[in-house]
């Protein structure tokens, strides 16, 4: 065996100690094929300091509510209604507070209410009445949507300037939304991987039956999860009223936050079927997509080519990590 064999497989071996998830590879070489072409074809300010940062803010909004996703997947749940829990919330704390920043406290402990509610009432038709959990979430997204646009029309209120701090505002050189970013990371690491809930969660994921058989009371698992998916949407919806000042019914399903938050999920390595997966992947899934939008931004390409490129990395991500899996369990 040469030298050269020897330092390859230790170093595989290294990268496998550090339990470094697969798509954090991946990352990195669309990282530099993008600084790569931005280059040749565009003004090469891919590395400079401030496009870095804005990858990071503007993986924020999507990070948060991804996290939660990420809890009810690993559960073997979805849950489409995020949304529009992200507008409802929009819409509430701007109509609520009214540009009045002593109105602030009592609007965000209604918001995460109302965001518990929603997360209580997806966990109960899925667990109680037993409906698919893509098509009860989608039917409570719904109903908030409608009475959304029954209510509201276009944008209502404004939140005081002193709460656009969250999606503006920063601690030293670093933003406080990045900050909130991680601590939700950190929160939703310890939830999945040092408590008894985590634990459960991965146990109903993986098979539901042979969960409920052991003594784990695998509705209320279920319910906890949507609970804390819903109220990462609710941050979301904090956070992203505070850098547009003002909420409006299409904030969220514009953000397409749904679907790009299960599609960085699962890029992330995080199975639908449940069971498997973790926040470390989903972070790493989101800077997919943050990279891939200022890449694609820097190169000044059109909005419909970006929609088919972001597609085919989803399917060429999510392929290559299943691929990878396979070989893992032969």
């Amino acid at each position: 065996m040469t030298t050269t064999t020897v330092t390859a497989n230790g170093l595989k071996k290294t990268i496998q100690s550090l339990r470094i998830p697969p798509v954090y590879f991946f990352m990195l070489a669309i990282f530099v094929l993008g600084v790569i072409l931005d280059q040749i074809f565009a003004r090469g300010q891919m590395l400079t300091p401030s496009i870095l940062v804005n990858i990071i803010i503007r993986s924020v909004a999507l990070g948060i509510v991804a996290i939660g996703q990420t809890v009810v997947m690993i559960g073997a749940s979805i849950d489409l209604s995020v949304a529009y829990t992200i507008s409802l919330t929009a819409v509430l704390s701007s109509f609520l507070m009214q540009g009045d920043p002593a109105r602030v406290p009592m609007t965000v402990a209604l918001v995460f209410l109302i965001g518990a509610v929603v997360g209580l009432v997806n966990g109960l038709i899925i667990t109680k009445l037993k409906v698919n959990p893509f098509i009860a979430t989608l039917g409570t997204g719904l109903v908030i949507k409608g009475a959304l646009n029954a209510t509201f029309s276009n944008f209502a209120g404004e939140v005081p300037a002193s709460f656009q701090t969250l999606g503006y505002g920063t601690i030293g050189p670093v933003p406080i939304s990045v900050i909130i970013l991680v601590g939700v990371a950190v929160a939703g690491w310890f939830i999945l991987s040092r408590t008894k809930f985590g634990a459960h969660l991965y146990g109903v994921g993986g098979n539901q039956e042979v969960a409920r058989l052991s003594g784990l009371r695998t509705d209320r698992v279920i319910i906890v999860a949507h609970i804390i998916c819903s109220l990462t949407a609710v941050l979301t919806g904090l956070f992203v009223v505070s850098r547009l000042r003002s909420g409006a019914p299409w904030i969220g399903p514009d953000g397409v936050y749904d679907l790009e938050s299960i599609a960085a999920t699962v890029v992330g390595g995080t199975a639908l079927s449940g069971g498997r997966g973790g926040v470390a992947g989903t972070i790493a899934g989101v800077l997919i997509f943050g990279v891939l939008d200022t890449i694609f931004n820097q190169l000044g390409m059109d909005t419909f080519l970006k929609s088919v490129l972001r597609g085919a990395v989803i399917i060429l991500a999510v392929a290559s990590y299943t691929i990878r899996s396979k070989r893992e369990a032969a």
